[in-house]
């Protein structure tokens, strides 16, 4: 090697510890769901254009599930969704479903349709993790869902597709009788 080569890899390896021993001194990311914390205040478009925010929802309890037309699990996990919705729908403090897709408006717009989706979708362009990362889902796993109760409190996170048994835990959890 000669010697500006050997300069050169020398200032490259420097480089590089300087920055490995700055990436190790700095705070580590929450890997605690935020669970009895205030959840944050978000905003989002819905899929027709309209604007909406998670504070609309106060009241009732929320259920926000991410997912995106091009995730699997998600698409197993959003008809379970839709029968959840609809039997909580007609209890007075029934858990109030609220999607947020990942995706593209055009994707998530035509998968809603497709699957006759009714409870409120929105919609995040930018991809994961989006605001699920306010919720402790820092890399963007999906489906994520997150139970809000009907003040803003978050009472638990949830990595993974959710089965109806999961929706029956969660609407106790949040207080809802069947």
């Amino acid at each position: 090697m000669t010697s500006p080569h050997l300069r050169f890899v020398t200032l490259i390896a420097f480089a590089l510890l300087a920055a490995l021993a700055s990436a190790c001194n700095a705070a580590p990311l929450p890997t605690e769901p935020p669970a009895g914390k205030p959840a944050p205040t978000l905003q989002w478009n819905d899929l027709d254009g309209g604007q909406a925010t998670l504070a609309q929802w106060r009241g009732r309890p929320v259920l926000l599930n991410y997912w995106a037309s091009w995730c699997g699990p998600c698409l197993k996990e959003l008809p379970d969704l839709q029968r959840f919705s609809q039997a909580q729908a007609v209890l007075p403090n029934g858990v109030h479903v609220v999607g947020v897709a990942l995706d593209d408006i055009e994707a998530a717009r035509a998968l809603r349709d497709q699957l006759d989706l009714t409870y409120p979708q929105l919609v995040e362009s930018d991809g994961p993790p989006g605001t699920a990362a306010g919720f402790g889902n820092r890399i963007g796993t999906l489906p994520f869902s997150v139970l809000i109760d009907a003040h803003g409190t978050v009472l638990q996170v949830h990595n993974g597709p959710l089965h109806p048994a999961d929706l029956t835990r969660w609407a106790a959890v949040a207080g809802v009788a069947p």
